[in-house]
């Protein structure tokens, strides 16, 4: 049996030279360390044999199939490793060879610009990003915003209803709609925590209205501070913030009386004019100033829409609209060229 074993071990090493493949490799495997190859048939009679010697060829049989694994994983290792280098040196590379032209990197939309600007500004100033649907239901779009059923407010924003009439108006019990403006989110937001909050809303808007400063979709900025004893003051505070922080220290804002269903008391928000820097043109009829943006202390009756006192606590909200900044912030005055994909025009920024 000895014999036998160092003979199979021998010829296993013979055939192992010529070996030159992974597939003969792998029958080589199969032939002698194989279920029902050499090494098990001898290994099957090892039950004829008296105790003493079947402990002694047992050991030199474990012996014969270590070496016999060890040097099949050795070949395989280097016919493998033969391989790698035949196909590195049929791929050889000509390093001299000039490279081939890559095309022009792309860069950020305008409005893009703008809108990641705009939220770097804010999140400094503390106040955190939150996204909500842009398929609203009515009662977050309009009901908790103070604007029910028959409010002439509603009239102003030129909804798209989803389940709408052939004219795009409300189809009698559609509760569904596009959102006009991301103020539904702060609803959702007050909803979900309790004071204080600080977030701001970006993303799309839809209202019916097409021309050379308005578009059907748009993007807003919606921002919400709701906490102890919130002013008119922290208010004006952070817009100057946000507008000096896009436009410079040298622009300065004034807040004009205004309503808003939501807020309560309004403003309107102005800026000084980008293309004349407040000395007056024709764009700002000679004031220096241009709107920019809505703002006011949160109506009481939100507030209650939430669930938050009113007596205990108060906030402000603004909202903006990031295209009619990029506008303003690029010297433009045709909105729809942020949409019309004229790569012309793109490339300018």
């Amino acid at each position: 049996m000895i014999e036998a074993l160092d003979q199979l071990l021998s010829e296993a090493r013979v055939e192992l030279v010529g070996a030159r493949t992974p597939a003969a490799l792998e029958a080589l495997r199969v032939k002698y360390l194989g279920k029902k190859g050499t090494l098990a048939g001898l290994l099957a009679g090892l039950r004829d044999v008296a105790p003493d010697e079947r402990r002694v060829l047992g050991a030199r049989a474990n012996q014969v199939k270590a070496e016999l694994e060890l040097l099949i994983s050795s070949a395989l290792e280097s016919v493998e490793r033969s391989a790698l280098e035949a196909e590195l040196q049929r791929e050889r590379f000509d390093v001299t060879l000039p490279g081939r032209r890559v095309a022009p990197a792309g860069h950020r939309h305008p409005v893009t610009q703008t809108l990641d600007d705009l939220v770097e500004i804010f999140a400094r100033l503390g106040f955190a990003v939150i996204h909500g649907p842009e398929i609203e239901l009515d009662y977050y779009n309009f009901e908790a915003l103070n604007q029910p059923p028959g409010h002439p407010a509603r009239d102003m924003q030129d909804t798209f209803y989803v389940d709408a009439g052939p004219l795009g108006e409300r189809a009698p019990g559609s509760p569904i709609l596009l959102r006009s403006h991301t103020s539904p989110v702060q609803i959702r937001a007050m909803l979900r925590q309790r004071p204080p909050v600080r977030v701001i809303s970006p993303g799309r808007v839809y209202r019916r209205d097409d021309d050379p400063t308005h578009s059907p979709m748009f993007h807003q900025i919606e921002a919400l501070y709701v906490d102890r004893q919130v002013s008119m003051g922290d208010l004006k505070w952070t817009i100057e913030q946000l507008v000096q922080g896009l436009f410079g220290r040298d622009f300065r804002i004034r807040l004009r009386p205004s309503f808003f269903p939501f807020v309560q008391p309004g403003a309107e928000v102005d800026m000084t004019c980008t293309l004349c820097g407040g000395k007056g043109c024709r764009t700002c009829k000679g004031t220096g100033f241009i709107e920019v943006l809505g703002a006011g202390l949160v109506h009481p009756q939100v507030l209650r829409n939430v669930g938050y006192d009113p007596e205990e606590v108060s906030g402000f909200a603004f909202g903006l609209g990031v295209d009619r900044l990029a506008m303003l912030r690029y010297g433009l005055d045709d909105l729809r060229l942020f949409f019309e994909n004229d790569l012309r025009f793109l490339e300018g920024f």
